[in-house]
């Protein structure tokens, strides 16, 4: 893992996480997923979901800023 230190988010952003059926869950950033440039596919965001304070691998693609 490692943060985007010239990128859109940093780590401890609030973020919403954009789901398969179109709603959004609150998140964390937590740094950019290396398993795409080690495998290929497109780039993932590792977070944390505020609700359970699960984690998990999303695409960058469905992550937006949140206000708090």
């Amino acid at each position: 893992m490692s943060n985007i230190g010239d990128g859109q988010y940093h780590q401890g952003q609030p973020i919403w996480v954009i789901l398969d059926d179109g709603s959004e869950r609150a998140a964390e950033y937590v740094g950019e997923g290396e398993t795409s440039a080690w495998f290929g596919g497109p780039p993932q965001a590792l977070v944390v979901f505020a609700d359970d304070r699960s984690g998990g691998a999303v695409g960058i693609d469905r992550i937006l800023p949140r206000d708090e």
